[in-house]
């Protein structure tokens, strides 16, 4: 070998050096990639679409500075629940079950259930709307999918279970791809995303209260805590969940705001209203071209899928461990049949539910969205009470500072929803 050469091989050895040394470094953030983005995708599920859509047909690009600030709930939100788990190695309920008096736990779980029922029956409804989108019959779409997600989750360890789901969220960049098909004015939205634009409107109000609803659904932190147990993170490793936590928040925040910015640029201008995510992807398609509407439907069909092995699977976490029963995606049938029975159970009801003729589907999502107003604030200061417990925590309680916004998010939210219930109960009589 000349010298020339032996220069250049040190070289490239040289220079090949920092990006093994950065691979190694970045690969455990990598791999520790699933509950915490799962749990954030999952939330921007069919009610959660048609809510963004409805946001940017409605007013615009006015209310992509609460997306801002609600993704900051999110991400502390999640952020503490993903603590518990990994801290204690349990769920929500069983730390709900020893530590808090027989009632208050019997109130979140029941209401939990009920309002999981709805949403799991909401997801098939959006399978069924992407579906005939497409010139498929929501009769043939909805069981099939029902029996695809039955199947992955009865039949399947954890980490497939976990790897088949992150490759379902890569489907909401067909939600960026059509904003940029839509081709807004980029300033203006970069104006609107750090400038706050309130307005004393009714319907901006329920909007504004909606966004923060279908973010931070409670079932999104029974989840992320349940699948960091299973996953077996200790306190040694969060570090790499955090990481996890972060990018999804970032991630589900990124993706409904490009949703709004789709819409507002589009059908805001021509007035249209939507009132379902089906209703966004065809009022697109003139506006938008053919693709965009195509790209609308995959996300729905995909956002769908997502939620609809999600939910029930959170609510099967939940009500198992309140329970007592052996629980985990990786055991068999003999090993937890009660888990696994209920994951079936409410697969089969959520899907047969969405077939049913002349569902008043508007009047049945009003409802469940109700109960989970009222479940949000408890579960949101139950969290805030293990998460300070000295005794489960130790030293990784909350700190002052994070504790200031925790409570405050609380709060807020505890209002906005107190908001939505007494303007929905009002609604009902009027």
């Amino acid at each position: 070998m000349t010298s020339q050469e032996t220069t250049t091989s040190r070289q490239s050895t040289t220079s090949g050096s920092p990006w093994r040394a950065r691979w190694r470094r970045m690969r455990p953030y990598l791999l520790a990639l699933g509950p915490g983005l799962l749990a954030a995708s999952a939330g921007n599920d069919a009610g959660g679409i048609a809510t963004y859509a409805s946001a940017g047909a409605s007013y615009g690009y006015g209310l992509l500075w609460a997306m801002v600030i609600v993704t900051l709930f999110v991400g502390v939100v999640q952020e503490m629940s993903a603590r518990l788990g990994a801290v204690t190695g349990k769920g929500f309920s069983d730390l709900a079950r020893e530590n808090f008096p027989l009632r208050v736990t019997a109130l979140i779980l029941v209401t939990l259930f009920v309002a999981n029922l709805g949403i799991i029956m909401s997801e098939f409804v959006g399978i069924a709307a992407a579906a005939e989108l497409f010139g498929v019959s929501r009769y043939i779409a909805v069981p099939l999918a029902a029996v695809v997600i039955w199947l992955l989750i009865t039949r399947g360890s954890y980490g497939n279970v976990e790897k088949i789901f992150l490759a379902l969220s890569l489907v909401f960049f067909a939600y960026i791809a059509a904003a940029f098909l839509a081709n807004p004015d980029w300033g203006e939205v970069a104006l609107a995303a750090v400038t706050p634009r309130p307005q004393l409107d009714v319907g901006y109000l329920q909007l504004l209260i909606a966004l923060i609803g279908t973010t931070i659904s409670p079932y999104m932190q029974l989840y992320v805590q349940s699948s960091v147990v299973e996953k077996g993170v200790n306190p040694d490793d969060y570090r790499y969940t955090r990481f996890d936590v972060i990018v999804g928040t970032v991630f589900a925040g990124i993706v409904a705001s490009f949703i709004i910015i789709a819409t507002a640029a589009t059908l805001f201008p021509r007035g249209i209203a939507v009132e379902s995510a089906a209703d966004a992807a065809l009022a697109l398609e003139p506006v938008a071209g053919p693709y965009a509407r195509v790209l609308f439907g995959l996300g729905l069909l995909g956002a769908s899928l997502l939620a609809a092995g999600v939910l029930p699977l959170a609510t099967t976490y939940v009500m198992s461990e309140a329970l007592g029963f052996e629980r985990g995606v990786s055991r068999t049938w003999s090993e937890a049949p009660v888990f696994l029975g209920l994951f079936t159970g409410l697969v089969v009801l959520g899907a047969a539910l969405a077939l049913i003729p002349g569902l008043p589907v508007i009047d049945v999502l009003v409802g469940v969205y109700v109960l989970n107003g009222l479940l949000l604030p408890i579960e949101l200061f139950a969290i805030l009470s293990l998460i300070n417990n000295r005794e489960l925590m130790g030293e990784h309680v909350n700190n002052a500072w994070f504790n200031m916004l925790a409570y405050a998010i609380a709060i807020i939210v505890s209002l906005l929803s107190l908001t939505l219930i007494v303007t929905t109960v009002v609604g009902w009589f009027t």
